[in-house]
């Protein structure tokens, strides 16, 4: 018999389902720290210069790409994602010719002449700067992180047009350390490094998404948050699976609170 899914959100009084994946721009949790992020990283992208951004998995540095992105006017800037692959130089240049909206077709010097033009034509014609985020990036082989200074090169490098904004986790950082992508590293104007959250920090997050979901009080006794801290160690993905994972058996079971046996009991089911 298939086991009926628990509705959370009427036996805890929710709006919608909390933990996930499924959440707003203007919804994502922002400390000071993160905020100071978020705001040194538009700050480089208003002076038309590249970034980084350095995290542990989990950590959020896809949802702070989010929020940048969210932070610039669609009337001034032209943000185009991709989510990094193990790809060639060639087939890296055809994935950001894709979400640029050109013909992704050309052997590489072609392709590169071609994204060259169309950013220079969206801060000349258009007005509106590019800014090219690049997430996952600690997957790009070594010649293909290479390209992002040939990207970025306008008018014999004495122009700046195009903003990177490279996301990944330690790899990049080693990978950025290696002596054959200096000139790529020496692009960076700006780097952000993430950490885990502290147990306060987790707290304070697990409360901002029961309110998100429409919340009042957080369904966890004390012990229990410090369960999913332990768990977890403060990453952010960790804690959203723990949690809902949790709230899940307290549904079952129709518990008020969530204790900490439900916390260890949802860590038995998940790989964390």
């Amino acid at each position: 018999m298939i086991r009926k899914t628990p509705d959370l959100r009427s036996h805890f009084g929710l709006a919608s389902l909390p933990f996930t994946r499924e959440i707003t721009v203007k919804n994502l949790w922002r400390p000071p720290i993160y905020q100071q992020h978020l705001d040194e990283l538009a700050e480089t992208v208003r002076q038309r210069m590249s970034a980084a951004v350095l995290a542990p998995s989990g950590t959020g540095k896809t949802g702070l790409l989010r929020a940048l992105k969210g932070q610039l006017p669609e009337a001034r800037y032209r943000c185009c994602y991709v989510k990094v692959t193990s790809l060639s130089k060639r087939d890296m240049c055809r994935e950001i010719a894709t979400v640029t909206g050109i013909e992704p077709a050309g052997t590489y010097p072609a392709l590169v002449r071609k994204l060259q033009s169309t950013f220079s034509s969206y801060a000349g014609e258009e007005g509106a700067q590019p800014v090219l985020l690049l997430d996952e990036a600690q997957d790009m082989r070594l010649e293909v992180l290479a390209i992002l200074r040939d990207l970025t090169n306008f008018e014999m490098d004495s122009r700046l047009v195009l903003s990177v904004v490279l996301a990944g986790d330690g790899r990049l950082e080693r990978l950025l350390r290696r002596q054959e992508v200096e000139p790529v590293r020496r692009r960076l104007a700006h780097v952000a490094t993430l950490r885990l959250l502290s147990r306060d920090e987790t707290r304070s997050y697990m409360e901002h998404r029961i309110a998100v979901a429409g919340g009042k009080d957080l369904p966890f006794d004390h012990d229990a948050v410090d369960a999913v801290y332990e768990i977890t160690r403060g990453n952010l993905r960790a804690v959203d699976h723990v949690a809902h994972k949790a709230m899940g058996y307290a549904c079952e079971q129709g518990d008020a609170t969530v204790d900490t046996s439900l916390v260890l009991k949802a860590r038995q089911s998940l790989l964390v």
